[in-house]
C-alpha cells in the first residue's frame, strides 16, 4: 500500500460543471485504465494547441483543472485542455504511477493511455499536433517528466511543478528516496535515462520547472536534478544563460547558442508543496486557492501558457 504522503495532495477547489468538462471514453486501448476528461472552450477554432494537465495524489481531474487555473486559461487563450484522471483501482491514493516500470515505458500502461488521450484530443478538435504541451503537479509533475521522455515527439514543451526527474524511481519504496532527499546523479546519467526511453533523436521538448524552496514533501533538490537532466538532453550547459524574476521570484533560463530558452526554473521562495496560483482576473492571474493550491501571487498556469505562446 502506498502511503498517503507519496506526493499526496488534497483539493478543496470547486469542480467544473458537467456542461463545461466532459468525460471522453473509447479514446484507445487504455492499457493504464485511466479516465480522460476534455475541456473545449466555446468558439474555439481549429488549429489551436492542446494542454495536458495532470493532478497530484488524492486529487481529481476536474478539481485540479479548476484549482490550478487551467480551465480558465483554456477559456482565455482558446486551447483544448486534457485532464487525465487516476483511479483508486490503480493506486489507492490516486497517484499517477510514475515509479512503476510498466506504467512509464513507451507503449505500455499509464503513459500509453495518456498518449492515446493526446491523439484523441487532436482528432476531436482539429488541434495543431505540433503545439501539444504537458504539465502537472507533484505525482502529475513526475508523470509529466515521464511523458516528455517516453513520447518526446508528441510534445513541444512541458511544465513540471514540484516533481522529479524521469527515471528517478522504479518502485514505490524507491520513490520515497527520490522525493526526499532526492537522488544525486550526473547530468549524463539523467540524460541517458531520457534518451533510453525512446528512439527519438530530437528536437526535444522545452521544460519549465517550478518548485517551492520550502517543499518538504518533494525536496527542492529535484529541481536542480531536472535541470541537469534536460540541459544534458538538449546538449547545453547546466549553468543559466540569464536570470530575472517572475512576480519577484527568481527565474533562471538555459538557452541554446541562438538564444532560445530550452530549460527554465522558477523558484518560489518560502513556498511549500503545491501549485503556485494567484486568484483574480487580471493578466497573470488564475487559479482558486485550496490545499496544495497555494496563493503566492503568481499563477504557474498563466506563465506556462505565456511561455508556450498559447
Amino acid at each position: 500500500m502506498i502511503a498517503a504522503v507519496l506526493l499526496a495532495a488534497v483539493i478543496s477547489a470547486p469542480t467544473a460543471s458537467a456542461a463545461e468538462l466532459r468525460e471522453v471514453t473509447g479514446f484507445g486501448t487504455n492499457p493504464g485504465a485511466l479516465r480522460m476528461f476534455e475541456y473545449v472552450p466555446d468558439g474555439m477554432p481549429e488549429g489551436r494547441p492542446v494542454v495536458v494537465a495532470m493532478h497530484g495524489c488524492t486529487q481529481d481531474a476536474a478539481g485540479y483543472g479548476t484549482g490550478a487555473g487551467w480551465v480558465e486559461m483554456a477559456d482565455r487563450a482558446k486551447f483544448t485542455l486534457v485532464l487525465p484522471q487516476q483511479e483508486q483501482a490503480n493506486n489507492a491514493n490516486r497517484c499517477f504511477n510514475w515509479f512503476e516500470p510498466g506504467d512509464i515505458a513507451r507503449g505500455s500502461g499509464e503513459a500509453e493511455s495518456i498518449s492515446q488521450m493526446v491523439q484523441r484530443a487532436v482528432d476531436d478538435t482539429g488541434a495543431d499536433p505540433s503545439r501539444v504541451y504537458v504539465t502537472g503537479l507533484s505525482a502529475g509533475g513526475a508523470m509529466t517528466a515521464v511523458m516528455l521522455a517516453a513520447y518526446p515527439e508528441k510534445f513541444a514543451g512541458g511544465g513540471v511543478v514540484a516533481g522529479v526527474p524521469f527515471g528517478c524511481a522504479t518502485s514505490a519504496i524507491d520513490a520515497f528516496t527520490c522525493m526526499n532527499p532526492g537522488k544525486d546523479r550526473t547530468p549524463q546519467q539523467w540524460g541517458d535515462a531520457v534518451r533510453g526511453a525512446s528512439s527519438h533523436q530530437g528536437p526535444w521538448p522545452t521544460l519549465s520547472i517550478w518548485h517551492g524552496t520550502a517543499d518538504s514533501t518533494v525536496a527542492p533538490a529535484n529541481q536542480r536534478e531536472l535541470v541537469e537532466q534536460w540541459t544534458n538532453v538538449h546538449g547545453i550547459p547546466a549553468t543559466p544563460t540569464s536570470t530575472d524574476t517572475i512576480a519577484g521570484y527568481p527565474r533562471e533560463r538555459y538557452a541554446d547558442s541562438s538564444g532560445r530558452t530550452l530549460v527554465e526554473t522558477v523558484s518560489i521562495t518560502g513556498m511549500g508543496h503545491g501549485q503556485p496560483i494567484d486568484p483574480g482576473t487580471a493578466d497573470g492571474q488564475c487559479g482558486q486557492a485550496g490545499a496544495y493550491l497555494l496563493d503566492v501571487d503568481v499563477c504557474a498556469a498563466w506563465h506556462l501558457g505565456e511561455s508556450w505562446g498559447l
